[in-house]
């Protein structure tokens, strides 16, 4: 796997050291931009398939599924699910 990792990305933007891993203790928010940033971080390094900005931060957003970190708020999964949407268009422009 290509380093540095996305977890580690992702923490870096959170600004801690470790995320709290289950359900119930879940407390770590990234904002959408702090995860395109993460995704031009890690396009940069040619480490992502996404087409655009938009599926690559979609492919950062999958780890926050597993990582048990919100994006805005939201869980993950429902985050992707906003973005498929389209909902949140205007903020990859």
């Amino acid at each position: 796997m290509p380093k540095p990792w996305t977890s580690e990305l992702i923490k870096k933007a959170l600004g801690v050291k470790k995320c709290n891993g289950s359900l119930e203790a879940a407390t770590e928010d990234l904002s959408l931009e702090k995860a395109m940033d993460v995704a031009r971080d890690k396009n940069g390094q040619g480490h992502l398939t996404g087409a655009d900005l938009k599926a690559q931060t979609k492919e950062i957003i999958g780890t926050c599924v597993s990582m048990r970190v919100k994006i805005d708020g939201h869980w993950a999964n429902d985050a992707l699910e906003i973005i498929n949407k389209g909902e949140w268009d205007e903020r990859f422009n």
